[in-house]
């Protein structure tokens, strides 16, 4: 299964709050007029500039193993690892807003308009998540349709950079999924442009696979922890 998924612009549009909480305004903390006309013209700017697309294929765990090896730069303890060996079914992706979007914030920082361009970024780093998780559930539709996901699995999206799973992997990734067909391009320090991209890869297997302590070296580095939450998701599913 390989297929470039069209995604429509308010299936990813996100929520004032959450473009608010990119700001570092928790919710329900009030927030003044200016601040929520900011948040509104950046969620306006989103829509006119954001151009979702994805791109997912699956693939054995033998052509994941290669991807996952990448450059042999992974953490020892890397907890994707284990997954992915006792997975059922994966598929790389790989999503992205578009340049437009891109080049929109980068204007604004030049022309000094610091807050709407800080506000527009906040809205493009959610709104990328939510393209990938869009084709998380383009995928996820396709696992039910053939019969292979049942209240007993549970699917999880992982990326390079990320539990210990070297960046350096965009390459082999890049190799098989070929983004470029969907205006991604990978440069030499593994960084994709444009900016507001996202890559990996999509697991679903027993929903067990996935339950794992936040106590790896490198769980120290991270300010968010937000696997917990992405787990407690998985077990609810």
């Amino acid at each position: 299964m390989q297929e470039i998924v069209s995604i429509s612009i308010e299936n990813v549009v996100p929520s004032l709050r959450a473009v608010l909480e990119g700001q570092g305004i928790p919710h329900p903390r009030q927030t003044d007029e200016r601040t929520n006309r900011l948040a509104e013209e950046a969620l306006s700017l989103f829509r006119a500039k954001a151009a979702p697309s994805g791109i997912v294929k699956e693939v054995s765990q033998s052509e994941f193993r290669t991807v996952f090896e990448g450059a042999g730069l992974n953490d020892d303890e890397s907890p994707v690892k284990p997954i992915f060996q006792t997975s059922e079914h994966l598929a790389l992706y790989a999503v992205t807003l578009g340049e437009s979007i891109c080049a929109e914030i980068a204007q604004l920082f030049r022309v000094h308009e610091f807050a709407l361009a800080s506000m527009l970024d906040s809205a493009a780093s959610e709104g990328a998540e939510r393209t990938a998780e869009a084709v998380e559930n383009t995928y996820l539709a396709r696992l039910r349709d053939a019969q292979a996901f049942d209240s007993g699995r549970g699917i999880l999206r992982y990326s390079p950079g990320y539990c210990g799973w070297h960046i350096s992997a965009q390459r082999k990734l890049f190799d098989i999924l070929r983004p470029q067909r969907i205006g991604i391009a990978l440069n030499e320090s593994y960084l994709m442009q444009p900016i507001k991209s996202i890559s990996g890869v999509i697991i679903s297997g027993e929903k067990k696979i996935f339950d794992f302590d936040d106590s790896f070296s490198f769980c120290r580095d991270c300010a968010t922890h937000e696997c917990r939450v992405r787990i407690q998701s998985v077990m609810k599913q």
